[in-house]
């Protein structure tokens, strides 16, 4: 039967294959509108004194706000399973805008310019390897079960590295973190891939383009702030 369509039924000698362009369309619609919440926030946020002074100054709200979006992250997948489209969508703009809140302190250290043209850095690696991702036959699992291993040493490293204040090993994180999220962005967008080529409810494609287009958004984020490290230009 066809996903898309339970009553369409395929013509006999036939092989009807889903279309896995509009399931990316709403993925990376998904993705460029939490983007773009996240850029609206944090430029708002660092325009505005008191705002500045309220989150940024105040390290109780600051960790606060950072705690809250590792939760946020960590219930996505099983928040989005028990809510309808809508309500799940609410939710991954609602973390869209709380990450925004955070990421207004690169304001406070990054020229505005060198922000903007990292991110268009960032913007033009992101779509490269996201194709890779999307068009190779090669699978990616080794690569991904690679990448997620470095990334839980990254994460260890840069704990570490908060105690140490290692301009060494801050700059061995940074590129490692490079290579970790770029092998991300094509190992998510393949497995993101495979699934919309397997048959599926349209509610559950839409739920899981929700989950996929968080999964890249981080993938897009983390990338472009291990970048600004590299081609930022502080103030």
């Amino acid at each position: 039967m066809n996903p898309y369509n339970p009553y369409a039924q395929p013509l006999a000698g036939t092989q009807v294959r889903p279309d896995t362009s509009a399931f990316f369309r709403k993925v990376y619609a998904y993705m460029a509108g939490g983007l773009f919440a996240t850029g609206v926030t944090a430029t708002a946020v660092a325009s505005s004194e008191t705002l500045v002074s309220m989150i940024l100054s105040n390290r109780i709200v600051f960790y606060g706000l950072l705690i809250a979006e590792v939760i946020m992250v960590l219930a996505f997948s099983k928040v989005v399973e028990r809510l309808s489209t809508t309500a799940a969508a609410a939710f991954f703009f609602a973390y869209a805008v709380l990450n925004g809140l955070t990421l207004s302190i690169i304001f406070m250290v990054y020229t505005a310019s060198s922000i903007g043209s990292t991110f268009f850095v960032t913007g033009g690696t992101f779509a490269a390897l996201s194709a890779y991702g999307y068009v190779t036959k090669r699978d990616l699992t080794g690569v991904g079960n690679f990448a997620m291993m470095g990334l839980i040493g990254l994460i260890i490293a840069s704990i570490v590295n908060i105690f140490l204040n290692s301009p060494m090993m801050y700059w061995l994180t940074t590129f490692v973190g490079v290579i970790v999220f770029t092998a991300l962005t094509a190992y998510d967008t393949q497995k993101l891939r495979q699934f919309a080529l397997s048959s599926a409810s349209p509610e559950q494609q839409n739920k899981v383009a929700l989950q996929g287009a968080l999964m890249l958004y981080l993938d897009f984020i983390n990338l472009f702030l291990y970048l600004l490290r590299i081609f930022g230009r502080r103030r």
